[in-house]
């Protein structure tokens, strides 16, 4: 039999954290973010529960044809834009909209003598220092693009750093807000400037016609700790488990695992899961990261190796050979434990982890 240890896809949760991006922005239209595979999920097994979302966003061309293969027939936007001139062909064939963020993108566009129209999101640099033109350099290049007659449209797009938190004693997103209203003051078209973060905690101050929405579909809080993803009315999408492949009684002064990092002050059942770095769990997940055992929540315990790792089984005491382990996710019998709360105690974010589960880890599908 296979080695045992699943990421479960929860189409429900998929479905559900779809509609709290709609209730939340209800005169958007709203992109689903799939880039990086669907944040480790794999498209193909989300795409049935996002296909109703207006369009998908992404970064890689190979991407968007797996998305026109699937059926999707709507808006895909390419995030970072195009790596080439030679992609604007593969944009033609396969009508893919995308960011405009470099003088040489848009000279690759002026360059491109085929007839074709292209809808463009002409992204502005208003202080995340990532992509985009600075605002004194937004207007020029908005005038230069609007003269290509391959040019379709022109949609107004920033990305805020900050949506999540404050920056330098100010909300979050007030500095590069200001940048950019004053910036497209008096040129026509829509804008998208709404992440997750930015859906949830700024949905009436913001107009987004567009939103991307990203780790809130997968069920991570992109304001963990301030809100949880209960607070938000989101639920997890991925449910890493495996199972107890052995058990293990400690003597007091024993130790467990590499480098005897964890040393029992008083004697301790715990259980041998088949799960480690190898897998995508964090090998810096200290003792104490929590963990579902039988749907009972306990935590591991020393250093976390290549394929296995070590948790405490002193509140689980029908817990044994073949027992559930959830690393993440939500178990058979309904518990949850938010990835959020893994991810922090390991000194990372959900993102990271969903994006980590590596190959040799198999998928299944479920409500």
């Amino acid at each position: 039999m296979p080695r045992p240890i699943t990421a479960v896809i929860h189409t429900q949760a998929l479905r559900q954290n779809l509609a709290v991006v709609r209730q939340s922005v209800p005169d958007s239209k709203v992109f689903a973010v799939v880039k990086a595979n669907a944040y480790g999920h794999g498209i193909e097994r989300v795409y049935e529960s996002f296909k109703s979302a207006d369009g998908f966003a992404l970064l890689d061309i190979d991407e968007a044809k797996r998305l026109r293969a699937l059926g999707w027939t709507g808006p895909i936007l390419l995030l970072e834009g195009i790596f080439s001139a030679q992609d604007l062909f593969d944009c033609a064939q396969y009508q893919l909209s995308f960011t405009v963020h470099s003088e040489q993108q848009v000279e690759w566009l002026q360059q491109h003598i085929y007839p074709a129209q292209f809808d463009i999101f002409l992204k502005m640099n208003s202080g995340m220092n990532r992509l985009g033109f600075k605002p004194e350099q937004y207007r020029k290049n908005w005038q230069h693009l609007n003269r290509f007659p391959n040019v379709a449209s022109i949609t107004h797009m920033m990305h805020f750093s900050d949506a999540d938190g404050d920056r330098f004693g100010q909300t979050g997103i007030d500095y590069q807000l200001q940048q950019f209203e004053a910036s497209i003051e008096g040129l026509p078209g829509e804008r998208s400037v709404s992440n997750s973060a930015a859906i949830l905690r700024y949905q009436i101050q913001l107009q987004s016609d567009y939103v991307r929405g990203g780790i809130m579909l997968y069920g991570s809080s992109p304001d963990y700790p301030k809100h949880t993803i209960q607070d938000w009315g989101l639920a997890p999408s991925m449910s890493l488990r495996s199972e107890i492949i052995a058990v293990q009684e400690l003597n007091a002064n024993e130790s467990v695992g590499y480098g005897s990092s964890y040393v029992a002050e008083q004697p301790i059942r715990i259980g041998i899961v088949a799960c480690g770095y190898a897998d995508g769990y964090q090998r810096t997940s200290a003792t104490g990261t929590p963990v579902l055992v039988n749907g009972i929540r306990t935590q591991t315990i020393g250093r976390v190796s290549m394929d296995m790792l070590a948790v405490d089984l002193s509140p689980i005491s029908d817990a044994d050979v073949g027992s559930e382990v959830v690393l993440w996710g939500q178990s058979s019998s309904g518990t949850v434990l938010p990835i959020d709360d893994v991810a922090v105690t390991s000194g990372t974010i959900g993102y990271e982890l969903m994006c980590g589960v590596t190959a040799r880890v198999s998928f299944m599908t479920q409500e």
